[in-house]
């Protein structure tokens, strides 16, 4: 049976989180692994960071116009990392902000961050949202800044070169995503649901995946001279389908962090379904519900979403014992 760490809400911060880790990541990140069993009691690898809905989670504390976004991280899921890899003061960066729900999360959290959003639509959101987190009491700081995450040292001032405790990101999954719906005069209509106007290829999800691959490790390699030695990398990323094959976009991943230079340690669960007894508790979108409906008349029987794979690496720099080498 999988353990699952049971998460404290973003609104309600426990004293002591659990830590997820994996043992046997290899002998060269023993001390890495201790420190994380360490913050927790059974190195448990599956988050409960669903148990309230994306929509209650972010209530009060985004503002509304974030739900136009067509790909949001659960804001649980970027509290726990935060909680787990940093302590307070530490320096945390996404690469790939979107409306800035890890800046919120840190300076809530009381740790200092940055991020690079290349559509100044949610970069402009993502600094309303900070903002909006100050006037609710959040003590750290945080800015935007509007670019191409792929030449990210030439956007960085050079004084944050190896200043970062943690990266916290996720790639996008393909150009066209669930976004919302509302009843319209002949059925449903669907909006938000794709990066820009369709029209601007510079964005990675308009590139296949060998190009997202790409793409994406030009980002870490960059994340990597930012980070300090020993830093964390953290990157949630699930499959998509693209006509009715499923693209293995977590492996893809895992190969960009490798090629930029930073080492593998965890791989871990964040579920995107309510934990509820002994049973897990679907929260689908309309679209994710139709898609599975669809695919089970044809005959293929899919099932609905529930997690999402969080890939943990680490920036070398650590010897054993945990001294900077």
């Amino acid at each position: 049976m999988i353990a699952v760490a049971k998460h404290r809400s973003p609104q309600n911060p426990g004293t002591q989180p659990d830590t997820p880790s994996q043992p046997g990541s290899g002998g060269r990140h023993r001390a890495y692994d201790a420190q994380l069993r360490a913050a927790g009691p059974d190195g448990l690898s599956v988050w409960a960071t669903a148990q309230s809905t994306g929509p209650v989670q972010r209530k009060g504390r985004y503002l509304a116009e974030s739900v136009k976004h067509p790909a949001r991280m659960l804001p649980a899921i970027a509290a726990h990392t935060i909680a787990h890899y940093t302590q307070p003061g530490d320096l945390v960066l996404d690469p790939m902000c979107g409306i800035g729900t890890t800046l919120v999360e840190a300076v809530h959290a009381g740790r200092d961050a940055f991020g690079i959003e290349y559509e100044s639509r949610w970069s402009d959101i993502a600094d309303a949202n900070i903002k909006h987190a100050h006037t609710q009491g959040a003590t750290g700081r945080a800015a935007v800044i509007r670019g191409d995450s792929t030449s990210i040292l030439s956007m960085v001032p050079s004084a944050l070169t190896g200043q970062a405790a943690l990266v916290v990101t996720s790639p996008p999954y393909g150009p066209t995503v669930h976004g919302l719906v509302e009843p319209g005069e002949s059925g449903v209509r669907k909006s938000d649901n794709s990066y820009n106007d369709g029209t601007d290829k510079g964005n990675l999800a308009y590139r296949d995946l060998t190009g997202l691959a790409d793409g994406f490790a030009q980002i870490l390699a960059g994340c990597r001279t930012l980070l300090r030695p020993g830093g964390v990398v953290v990157v949630t990323a699930r499959p998509w389908r693209k006509h009715g094959q499923l693209v293995d976009l977590p492996s893809a991943v895992i190969g960009a962090g490798v090629r930029a230079g930073l080492i593998p340690v965890d791989r871990c669960v964040a579920l995107l379904a309510a934990v509820r007894d002994d049973q897990l508790v679907a929260r689908p979108s309309f679209f994710q519900l139709q898609a599975v409906r669809k695919a089970r008349r044809a005959g293929t029987p899919m099932h609905l979403i529930a997690h999402e794979d969080v890939l943990v690496f680490q920036a070398p720099g650590l010897a054993e014992g945990g001294v900077v080498a």
